[in-house]
C-alpha cells in the first residue's frame, strides 16, 4: 500500500503532474472528438458530391 502512495505521490511533485496528466487526456480527448466530428461531415459532403455526379449522369 505504501508503494502506491508514493507513486501516487510523485516524490512530492503530484500536485504538478496530475494535472498535466489531465490536461493531456482533456486535449487527447477533444482532438479525437473533433476528428471524428470533421469526419463524418466530409463522408456527407462526400456522399452529396457523388449524389450530385449521379445525377448529372442522367
Amino acid at each position: 500500500m505504501e508503494a502506491i502512495q508514493s507513486f501516487l505521490n510523485m516524490g512530492g511533485y503530484a500536485a504538478f503532474v496530475w494535472p498535466a496528466y489531465g490536461a493531456t487526456a482533456l486535449v487527447l480527448i477533444g482532438l479525437s472528438a473533433m476528428s471524428f466530428v470533421r469526419m463524418r461531415a466530409n463522408e456527407r459532403a462526400l456522399a452529396e458530391l457523388r449524389g450530385a455526379d449521379d445525377e448529372e449522369d442522367a
